[in-house]
């Protein structure tokens, strides 16, 4: 066959092939809305969002039947969630705003009194996360790109919520840290926040696009880094010794890590972070330990060059797993309670660009499987349990706040 011919076949594919993602996309958003009447005004078991708002058609899994359950569409970009005492829930959106939602019902004003981001790129408003003892002193812990000298860098604040009155108003604010120097670089701000058992939290950092500041202890860059809750560089800090260092830097050889949590049981902190074209990771994190990146790697860079031959070298921490191809991962968090069967101690991880979930199993801090479900559900921001034992998923792309609702609560067959 002539190449005249061939030309236009080749064309029709790679639209038809267009055409089937963007349906498929499409075909997720139908279904979140169109089954909307089968939750009418069932009540949820939950003082944040009390009522399953629209709930999608039973999605079976290998050891758990729920329904997706679109608690909110009114925002753009989410990025991080934490809920409140009283049944307040407050959500960052990366352009700059903070919604505020009292009993399920989102205020008609965003919060006041948010910082000023650099939003350019992935900068912006980004992780939001309670004091462990928000009951009591109404700390809230946001991270942000701080703009200044024409670029911005992560930053980590603590502020509390005035929400008697209308918009509510960030008050008290404290910045705890902001990496230097500010660049103008798009990508890789990082900035999860987790608090640790002992009251310790951990902010991460990305290497800001310029991998080689990842291995430098004097660069604020591809590290996670640990504070008191003041701000305060806790005394046994690995580095607090070594004049050449960040003494708030607890691990570095990071390069994007933008899932964080602390494990149930162990009370440790694991990250898991984008890789460049392939070795996304999940790492357990490691009091001074070096993580490789770039020395070592999984994967290549997006021009199909190589970027290490090296897969492990010692005195480097290898991940607990690894994906290759690259699933973009974004969000994290352990299953906790009884609201899902068989779910108990997985870890969940959400997905950019296969836009789905993940669920790990792990046994005794080894990987032993993995299942994927959602697939083109919309990339996966964030993943949060909640206190009423729900797993709440940010997604943008569309942008939506749900929830998984497992088929028997409140009486859903």
């Amino acid at each position: 066959m002539c190449k005249s011919v061939l030309k236009p076949v080749k064309n029709s594919m790679k639209q038809f092939a267009s055409l089937h993602s963007r349906l498929m996309s499409s075909l997720w958003v139908l279904l979140l809305w169109m089954t909307a009447s089968m939750s009418t005004m069932v009540h949820a078991q939950s003082t944040y969002f009390p009522t399953f708002e629209r709930l999608s058609e039973p999605v079976e899994t290998e050891l758990q039947t729920f329904h997706l359950d679109t608690l909110s569409d009114a925002i753009q970009l989410p990025w991080g969630i934490a809920f409140l005492p009283e049944g307040n829930t407050l959500l960052t959106e990366r352009d700059g705003r903070l919604q505020l939602y009292r009993q399920g019902v989102m205020d008609p004003e965003p919060v006041q009194g948010v910082p000023e981001v650099y939003a350019v790129g992935q900068g912006g408003l980004l992780d939001i996360e309670p004091h462990p003892n928000v009951e009591e002193n109404g700390w809230i812990y946001i991270s942000y790109s701080k703009p200044g000298r024409g670029g911005g860098n992560t930053a980590l604040m603590r502020a509390r919520l005035d929400a008697s009155t209308m918009p509510a108003t960030l008050i008290d604010q404290e910045e705890l840290f902001a990496a230097d120097p500010p660049t103008r670089g798009r990508v890789h701000f990082a900035g999860r926040i987790e608090f640790d058992q002992d009251g310790f939290v951990y902010l991460s950092i990305g290497d800001r696009g310029r991998m080689e500041q990842s291995q430098d202890l004097s660069n604020a860059a591809g590290n996670v880094y640990r504070f008191h809750d003041d701000g305060r560089i806790p005394d046994d800090n690995p580095f607090v010794d070594n004049p050449d260092a960040i003494p708030s830097i607890f691990s570095y050889g990071h390069r994007n890590p933008q899932g964080m949590a602390m494990h149930p049981e162990t009370g440790i902190i694991w990250t898991h972070e984008h890789g460049p074209k392939g070795g996304d990771e999940i790492n357990i994190i490691r009091k001074g330990a070096n993580y490789g990146w770039p020395v070592v790697t999984y994967g290549i860079d997006y021009d199909n060059s190589i970027i290490s031959t090296e897969t492990q070298r010692e005195g480097m921490d290898a991940p607990l797993h690894y994906w290759d191809p690259s699933i973009a991962p974004s969000g994290m968090e352990f299953i906790q309670g009884d609201r899902y069967d068989g779910w108990a101690g997985a870890l969940m991880v959400g997905a950019l660009k296969y836009q789905m979930l993940v669920r790990v199993e792990l046994e005794n801090e080894q990987f032993k499987k993995e299942e994927r479900f959602l697939e083109g559900i919309g990339r996966i921001r964030e993943l949060e349990m909640g206190p009423d034992g729900y797993l709440y998923v940010l997604a943008e792309g569309p942008s939506y706040l749900m929830r998984l609702v497992p088929q028997g609560d409140a009486g859903i067959e």
